[in-house]
């Protein structure tokens, strides 16, 4: 997808980038109008969320702080990227995983 100065659902796309629960908010946001760029980036937010909350116990359980590192590390990072597309009217995928969200979640 390309650029554009003035991405409608702008808004509810930076707000899914905000814990998971501002990723739901952003859903509910996005309902009427059902805007690509919003849906996009609610999909990209939703899937880091949901690796994060699904691995974050299994790293720390393993009581080895450069695993838990880099998990946090690789959550962070994603997590800054894709922020900075929404802010800057980008949908381009995160890396490693972005392209595998918009597959999972297409039904947000």
């Amino acid at each position: 997808m390309s650029q554009a100065p003035h991405r409608k659902g702008k808004s509810a796309a930076i707000v899914a980038y905000f814990t998971i629960i501002g990723s739901v908010i952003a859903i509910f946001m996005n309902m009427d109008k059902r805007y690509e760029f919003a849906r996009f980036h609610i999909r990209q937010a939703f899937g880091i969320h949901f690796v994060f909350i699904a691995f974050a116990p299994l790293a720390t359980g393993f009581d080895n702080w450069m695993i838990s590192f880099s998990l946090y590390l690789f959550y962070a990072v994603l997590w800054i990227f894709g922020l900075i597309n929404a802010i800057s009217g980008n949908a381009q995928p995160v890396p490693i995983l972005g392209n595998l969200f918009q597959k999972i979640f297409k039904v947000l």
